[in-house]
């Protein structure tokens, strides 16, 4: 598959010549998309994510039922997807804000802070595309915030990020899943074509075999591998309808057991969209302080670091880590001591915000100096 560098993004950006979308469902008469067939459609996409007690957390919604909705979608129950809706150019009068009411309205929670992820258009990710509906163009967002109460009408759950994507844990060491499943598979994969060169080379530079060349921010490169090599379950379902309507890949190479260990599938493109986000918030870490969005005002320095090691999948040095925040004067002792029973109280730290003035033009950040040992 052919690869561009896509402007607005760190990421490899794959070509999609046809093969590529989510198709799966059937066409609905009436509203944005059976009203508007041979047209673009502009949908509006929320990730949004919290860490509570160590577990990174994105809100998903279990129901849809805006116009852009598909059947499944308006199912109570259906696959876990992320909150969405259209965008209305007479009723919003900006896309964020459309995002905005369509988040509160869907989970309850209304958003502070969030910034344009990445616009997602390919051919056939709305599987109504196939029976000659719009395209539909999704513009992404992410929101960082902390866990709250839940309402609203998409029956919105929070969910461990790393159910969607369980080789990118590596806060225990190496995760079984890759050596176990996706290591052998992608092996097969690249065996079972010609041209091996090419696969070969994508599979040792994702999911690389030596721990301390894993780049933990080609997130949504190993998704789109393991999607081309058919080793997620969003792959075999939109395969199946695709060979449906004629337009069945010859090169398929089936493997059931190694999707099934691949994690929790999302609809749609879904979780192609989660892993954009999560490749982003990690690039971050590395120049913004985005994780004082994500913790209390006051903190202990041990919280801080277990909330950076829950973002990037990696343990941190203590001391290199506590000697870097500090010396870049991202925080400062607030003067008082947590309080709990048992043990030595910590003291509370809180976020220096001067340093965003002071070192603009440099750009300021966390460490993630990982655990080497």
């Amino acid at each position: 598959m052919p690869y561009k560098r896509c402007r607005t993004t760190d990421y490899v950006e794959p070509v999609r010549t046809g093969s590529g979308g989510t198709p799966g469902g059937g066409a609905r008469q009436g509203g944005l998309v059976g009203d508007h067939p041979d047209k673009t459609v502009i949908g509006l996409t929320a990730v949004i994510v919290a860490v509570t007690e160590e577990v990174p957390r994105v809100l998903v919604v279990r129901r849809l039922t805006h116009d852009l909705a598909t059947p499944q979608q308006r199912l109570a129950d259906s696959l876990d997807a992320l909150p969405s809706g259209p965008f209305a150019p007479e009723r919003h009068r900006t896309l964020e804000s459309g995002l905005r009411s369509w988040v509160e309205e869907q989970t309850g929670l209304p958003l502070r802070y969030v910034e344009q992820l990445y616009t997602f258009g390919d051919r056939y990710r709305d599987p109504r595309e196939i029976a000659g509906g719009p395209r539909v163009v999704s513009v992404g967002y992410i929101a960082l915030t902390r866990e709250a109460p839940l309402s609203g009408t998409g029956e919105a759950e929070w969910h461990d990020w790393y159910d969607y994507f369980p080789w990118e844990d590596w806060r225990d060491g190496r995760p079984p899943v890759i050596n176990a499943a996706i290591r052998p598979a992608l092996d097969r994969w690249a065996d079972s074509a010609d041209g091996q060169a090419g696969r070969r080379e994508r599979v040792t530079t994702t999911f690389a075999a030596d721990d301390a060349t894993w780049d933990d921010e080609r997130v949504l490169e190993r998704y789109e591998l393991l999607y081309e090599a058919g080793l997620v379950a969003e792959a075999r379902r939109d395969r199946a309808v695709l060979a449906a309507h004629g337009l069945g890949d010859p090169e398929w190479l089936d493997q059931p057991n190694a999707v099934a260990a691949t994690g929790t599938p999302m609809d749609l493109d879904n979780r192609r969209i989660l892993a954009a986000a999560l490749g982003r918030i990690r690039g971050k870490l590395k120049y913004r302080p985005v994780v004082f969005d994500l913790i209390p005002p006051q903190f202990t320095l041990f919280q801080l670091q277990r909330l950076v090691e829950a973002l990037s999948g990696f343990r941190l040095h203590k001391q290199n880590f506590r000697r870097v925040l500090l010396s870049a004067g991202l925080v400062e002792p607030t003067g008082a001591l947590e309080s709990r029973t048992g043990g030595r109280p910590a003291e509370l730290y809180r976020f220096r915000r001067d340093v965003l003035l002071e070192r603009a033009a440099a750009g300021v950040g966390l460490p993630t100096i990982r655990i080497t040992e």
